[in-house]
């Protein structure tokens, strides 16, 4: 492969050769716009590069991806076409769990990841078993769920376009499919460090939940909550970018990562 595919990884920012790439991985249901003030308010020290998932905005007309472990395997062979650089992962909700399997097969090739920020959600090796099936409620439903997760951080707000609304669906449907059916195989932990990032009010990610990634790597853990609800990360941005950019201003450069 001849570089990444731009329609997978997109750069809002001009990158520096002496940067840690930050892979930024959407929420269920989300795009690779998110991002765009995380690269703005980045740029300069962390180089930022965000996935855009199958079946949403520009790649609306292609497939969606129909499991957690196919869509990480696509991002990590899209990761490795970027070069021997230094890797860092950051997801939220359903992107932590894309991050962490990327991370796990990254740590089979000569450029492991520095580092994973794990945000809104709840460790692979924890379960609900009375949880519903988000990915089975009718369309009002399953905009009622999600709405009520975003509070007032006005992630979802879009959703009341009846337009927005028919376009989303079908990748937001697919996604919940993808992290319900998801199971954590099993697997040595991870070498990389993992910083934790919670929202103190997020209903589907308790803070027991949230601890329970620790066991998930051999390398130093952290756990960071915030005020807020499941998108935290939208309301609180400025504090979380501090946070992974102390984390991420520690990893040397110039050269790949090492377990």
């Amino acid at each position: 492969m001849n570089g990444p595919d731009k329609r997978w990884l997109r750069r809002y920012h001009p990158d520096s050769a002496n940067d840690v790439t930050l892979v930024c991985l959407p929420h269920a249901g989300g795009s690779a716009s998110f991002f765009y003030p995380v690269s703005a308010a980045l740029a300069g020290s962390v180089d930022v590069v965000a996935v855009q998932y199958p079946g949403r905005q520009d790649r609306h007309d292609e497939p969606q991806v129909g499991s957690i472990a196919e869509l990480a395997s696509a991002v990590a062979e899209q990761v490795t076409a970027l070069g021997p650089r230094p890797i860092a992962l950051f997801g939220h909700s359903m992107g932590a769990l894309v991050g962490y399997e990327v991370a796990r097969l990254l740590e089979r090739t000569v450029n492991p990841p520095v580092h994973l920020f794990a945000s809104g959600r709840r460790a692979p090796s924890t379960s609900r078993p009375a949880a519903p099936m988000i990915h089975r409620l009718d369309d009002d439903g399953l905009v009622a769920h999600v709405q009520r997760l975003d509070g007032d951080a006005g992630v979802t707000a879009a959703l009341e376009d009846p337009d927005v609304r028919a376009m989303a669906l079908p990748a937001l449907r697919a996604d919940y499919r993808a992290v319900e059916t998801y199971s954590a195989t099993a697997g040595r932990p991870l070498f990389c460090p993992i910083t934790v990032l919670t929202g103190r009010d997020d209903p589907v990610v308790s803070a027991a939940e949230a601890d329970a990634w620790r066991m998930h790597t051999v390398g130093t853990f952290e756990c960071l909550t915030f005020p807020g609800r499941h998108f935290f990360v939208a309301t609180y941005r400025d504090a979380i970018l501090s946070a992974i950019e102390d984390r991420l201003c520690l990893v040397p450069t110039g050269s790949a990562g090492a377990p």
